[in-house]
């Protein structure tokens, strides 16, 4: 038993560690090669994981400066309600 546990421990910080890699404001994107749609996406499911990293280091930021305007925001707050669970297009309800 303990060792499963310290294998989940390695296994999800090795996970949380590459995924730290990809988070906004990490200097990626420029003016000239702004972060998209897709990027939104990513950005807004690693946005629980960048807001922790946030109060650790200053220069990781919760959404990205760069990116090419409603359609980053559009990729951005899908991700954020959808990877959540708030937006489910069929959702059933129980029969009791």
């Amino acid at each position: 038993m303990k060792r499963k546990i310290l294998l989940f421990s390695f296994i999800s910080l090795f996970i949380l560690m590459s995924l730290s890699g990809c988070v906004p404001g990490d200097g990626s994107y420029t003016l000239s090669s702004p972060a998209g749609f897709l990027s939104g996406i990513w950005h807004g499911w690693l946005a629980p994981l960048t807001l922790i990293l946030h109060f650790f280091d200053d220069s990781v930021r919760l959404y990205e400066p760069f990116n090419v305007g409603w359609w980053y925001d559009f990729g951005f707050y899908m991700a954020i309600i959808s990877g959540f669970g708030g937006l489910s297009l069929f959702r059933h309800k129980r029969k009791d």
